[in-house]
This record gives structure tokens, sequence and C-alpha cells, in this order.
């Protein structure tokens, strides 16, 4: 945990704090790993050696499948969004998250933006495990049912170093949320700073995961959409430039995607008066710095 002074929290009489779930661990750090914790589980339970997943070229969700594959001796496959790189260029032409999780033993394999829009089709993925062997299919950033439980034990790992009166975390497929959610179970509250443009329909979707997971929908949190700049792994110079100064005041590294868009949505959010003053908010920062 971490104390996160800044002008504007002080002016509004907002304690405001960083919860580093990037530090947690190193080769598997932030909300990743808690989204897999009990999916490799039941991977491991049904007999499973494969690991197989989706995602785009800039996935923290595939780097952290490939890095738990490494780490739990899982093959892994990941169904990339795009084209493939040039036949005989090797890693070269991989960027830095594909490079990784080539390093760590993933096989990958590439979809054009029509057959990844099926990803989620249970006759689309039988196609490709026919195609490419048995394998525990973990889906696109890694959110299903199986993944609250792990989001949701933050709250009381954040409620034994202190009071607070919100959580905030940056948002992509509404997984983290949503177990933190089930982990309040209907106290405090919380904000989520959408990565995505166009990110309204995700109320519907942490409704969704909620109601399966626990059986319950909550109304304790809001969903922010107007802190994007543009849209998933779209930043502006004005996303840098704020990035660069935070970590200049306090030592803590941002990332375009997501965590940079986190801190600047809620630094907004308490000049504009959101929080009450005299509360506790935390801010958690989930990781994803090879972007």
């Amino acid at each position: 945990m971490q104390e996160i002074n800044e002008p504007v929290a002080h002016a509004q009489g907002v304690r405001l704090l960083l919860w580093r779930d990037d530090l947690i661990n190193p080769d598997l750090p932030g909300n990743k790993a808690r989204k897999l914790k009990y999916n490799l589980a039941a991977a491991r339970q049904q007999g499973q050696r494969t690991l197989l997943t989706f995602g785009g070229a800039y996935s923290n969700h595939v780097a952290a499948v490939a890095a738990a594959g490494r780490l739990y001796g899982f093959d892994t496959i990941g169904l990339i969004r795009g084209d493939a790189p040039a036949e005989g260029r090797g890693l070269s032409v991989l960027n830095p998250t594909l490079a990784q999780a080539v390093a760590d033993g993933m096989a990958l394999h590439y979809l054009d933006r029509t057959a990844y829009r099926r990803r989620s089709e249970p006759a689309f993925i039988a196609e490709q495990l026919a195609h490419l062997g048995p394998a525990y299919v973990v889906p696109e950033g890694g959110t299903n049912a199986l993944a609250l439980p792990g989001c949701a034990e933050l709250v009381a790992e954040i409620g034994q170093r202190t009071e607070f009166d919100a959580l905030a975390v940056a948002v992509g497929t509404g997984g983290t949320l949503a177990g933190l959610l089930t982990g309040l179970a209907g106290q405090r509250h919380v904000v989520g700073v959408v990565a995505l443009k166009n990110g309204g329909f995700l109320r519907a979707e942490i409704d969704a995961l909620t109601e399966v997971a626990v059986d319950q929908t909550f109304t304790n949190y809001s969903v922010q959409t107007d802190y994007h700049f543009g849209g998933y792994a779209k930043h502006s110079a004005e996303l840098l430039t704020f990035i660069q100064q935070f970590r200049e005041r306090h030592g803590v590294l941002l990332d375009p995607i997501y965590t940079g868009k986190l801190f600047f949505g809620v630094l907004d959010l308490i000049g504009r008066g959101y929080f009450r003053r005299g509360s506790t908010v935390v801010a958690i920062h989930t990781g994803g710095l090879q972007a």
C-alpha cells in the first residue's frame, strides 16, 4: 500500500492510496494472476495440459497466460487477433508482449477480424480444439465466473491494511470490478474507469458476471466512460505526459492502456467532488507494465 500525495486530493479532503498489485509477483503480476488462479486449478482438476486463450497483439492477458504456463507446467496457445508477421522474419517483428509470450513457450496462431469475432461461439471454439488439440479454454481477458473469486480476495487483503470507503480500478472486460463487487458484498463503493471507447455496455456485462458467480447483482459501483483517450490501446500526448509526471512525483510507473487512464480519471473525479470529503479511496495498480 502506498500513500499518494496529490494537491487535488488534499484540497478535496480525500485520502488517496495505491494498492501495488503490480508488485505481488514479478513474473505474473496484477489482476491477471488473480483471474487465472482458480482457472488454473480447474484446468488441473480436469486433467488438461494445455491452456488456450484469445487476445489482441498487446494483450496483458495473453502475456499472463503464457507466463502462467511456464510457471505452472502448462503448454499454452494464443489465438491472436490480426495478421501473422511476415514469414521468416522471426521474433524481431513481434511486439514485446508477443515476443515475451513466445519466449515463455506460447504457440501463436492468428485470426482475421471476422474469425476473431466468433471467439465466444461454442461451435467456433470446438473447431479450434479439433484443429489444435484438447485444451482448457480461458476466455479473452480471462473473465469468467472462476475469475471473480480470485479478484474478490483483494477486498480482504486491502481491508487488512486500511479502512477504506471506495476502491477504484481500470476496466477492460469488467471481470476485476465484478470480483471486487462480490468481495464487498454490497458494502462501500467501487469506481471502474473504462479503458475502451463506447464502454456503456459493461454495466450489463458486470451484472451478468456477478449473477452467475453469486446469484446477485450489485448497485454500489459506477462505470466511468470519459477517460478512454480514444479507445482501447489508444492514448494521447496528454496521457503520456501525465504518466511521466506521475512517475516523477510518486516513483510509480503506470501504463497507457489501463492504469494511466485509471489514475487520470480518479484524480479528475476527486477534483470534481465525486468522493465525499474525509473519505479514503484505494486505487488498484493491476500491472500490465509491458505496455
